[in-house]
C-alpha cells in the first residue's frame, strides 16, 4: 500500500509538468535575419567591425548606400562588406559588377555571427549577375574550422566549399 502511494505521488509530480510548454528560445544563427535584405538600415551597422571571428573585415573603410563598409580585395576584384550590430557580416557588392540597392540588387549575408551546421542563407542577389546560396556543412570545435558550401544559381562552375578558421577567416576557397 505504501509503495502504491509513493508511486502515485511520483507519477503525479511527473505529470504535473506535462501540460506546460517550454519557453521559446531566442533566435540564433540566421533565424532572425531577413536575407537577402531589400533595404538595409545604416543604423544597424557598425563603423569599426570586429565582432565576427569567422569573417574578420580587414580592408579600406568606405560607404555603400549610406552603410559603413569595408572594401576587401579578393583577387582581381574588390568586394564590399559591412558588419551589423550583432556581428553578422553582409555582402554589399562587387566593384564594377553589382551594388546592393542599385538595379534591384540585394545585400546578402556573407557570414552569420554564430553559424550552425545546417544554417543556410543567400549570400547575394543581383539579377543575372550573382545569385549564391551558402550552407554550413561542418563546424569542428576542436580545430576551429567551419566548412560552408556555396552554390551559384547562375554559374555552376562557381560552386565550391569554403573553409574558414576561427579568428582568421577564409583559409580555403
Amino acid at each position: 500500500m505504501r509503495r502504491t502511494a509513493i508511486l502515485g505521488v511520483v507519477l503525479l509530480g511527473a505529470l504535473s509538468g506535462c501540460g506546460s510548454l517550454p519557453e521559446k528560445s531566442p533566435p540564433a544563427g540566421v533565424d532572425a535575419l531577413v536575407v537577402p535584405t531589400p533595404s538595409p538600415d545604416p543604423a544597424d551597422f557598425v563603423a569599426d567591425p570586429d565582432g565576427n571571428d569567422w569573417f574578420p573585415l580587414d580592408g579600406e573603410p568606405g560607404e555603400v548606400d549610406g552603410i559603413a563598409a569595408v572594401a576587401v580585395a579578393t583577387g582581381s576584384t574588390t568586394d564590399w562588406y559591412a558588419e551589423d550590430t550583432s556581428g553578422n557580416v553582409w555582402w554589399l557588392g562587387r566593384d564594377g559588377e553589382w551594388q546592393a540597392g542599385v538595379d534591384g540588387a540585394l545585400a546578402g549575408l556573407a557570414m552569420p555571427a554564430q553559424p550552425r551546421v545546417g544554417d543556410g542563407w543567400r549570400r547575394a542577389l543581383a539579377d543575372g549577375v550573382v545569385d549564391e546560396v551558402a550552407t554550413v556543412i561542418a563546424l569542428d570545435d576542436e580545430t576551429g574550422l567551419l566548412s560552408v558550401e556555396v552554390v551559384s544559381a547562375i554559374d555552376p562552375d562557381l560552386d565550391r566549399v569554403e573553409v574558414y578558421a576561427d579568428g582568421d577567416g577564409l583559409v580555403e576557397p
